[in-house]
């Protein structure tokens, strides 16, 4: 395989998985699955007819009407929250509220298991939150970010930056006519013979 052969795309299951959880991120997804799955068994068992051998078993009861309501709402409540995310908390609240009325009216909620999802589905989308997106961490003066290591210098980026405190260069001089000579000595030691050995050169 050389530099120039093409790179391979990436697969249609790969894109679709990586879609479908970008979609997923942006809404309350679990609260809605559950809520979904809440509607079922309340929905369902009344009625519902089991066999048992020659012994046909019947839950059908008085309020099945009612049980095939907040099944329904139910399940609108969790298409709900997945995609109209703003009415998220006021689905939630109405979710709890169902799972709670169908303990009297839809045989003790669906068996207990569809009060149980829609109770949890409830709380889930009341609770949930969309994600605030990263802010950039501002840069330091040694080009590194808040919270990294030090990164290796640039000779093409790097920022020269002037001393500022001439007092700590190793070597200072002065410039001429500036009262002193290019060395550093003063002028007054040049004068009374105390530089190079007591006699002025030059």
């Amino acid at each position: 395989m050389s530099a120039e052969t093409p790179v391979q795309t990436t697969g249609t299951f790969t894109r679709l998985r990586l879609r479908f959880r970008a979609w997923r991120g942006n809404r309350p997804f679990w609260a809605g699955v559950f809520t979904l799955l809440g509607g079922v068994p309340i929905a369902y068992f009344p009625y519902a007819t089991f066999k048992l051998g020659t012994m046909s078993v019947a839950m059908a009861t008085t309020a099945g009407a009612g049980s095939l309501i907040i099944g329904v709402l139910l399940f609108t409540l969790g298409l709900t929250m997945w995609f109209q995310q703003a009415t998220r908390i006021f689905a939630g609240v109405a979710a709890i509220v169902l799972s709670l009325v169908s303990l009297v009216v839809s045989n003790i909620g669906g068996f207990i298991l569809g009060f149980l999802f829609a109770l949890i589905g409830g709380a889930l989308a009341v609770s949930w939150a969309p994600g605030a997106p990263p802010n950039p961490q501002p840069a330091r003066e040694d080009g590194t970010d808040v919270g990294d290591a030090p990164r290796a210098a640039d000779p093409d980026t790097a920022i020269l930056r002037p001393v500022l405190d001439e007092k700590d260069a190793p070597y200072r001089t002065s410039e001429h006519g500036s009262g002193g000579a290019a060395d550093g000595t003063p002028e007054s030691a040049w004068a009374t013979g105390d530089a190079n050995g007591g006699s002025r050169v030059g």
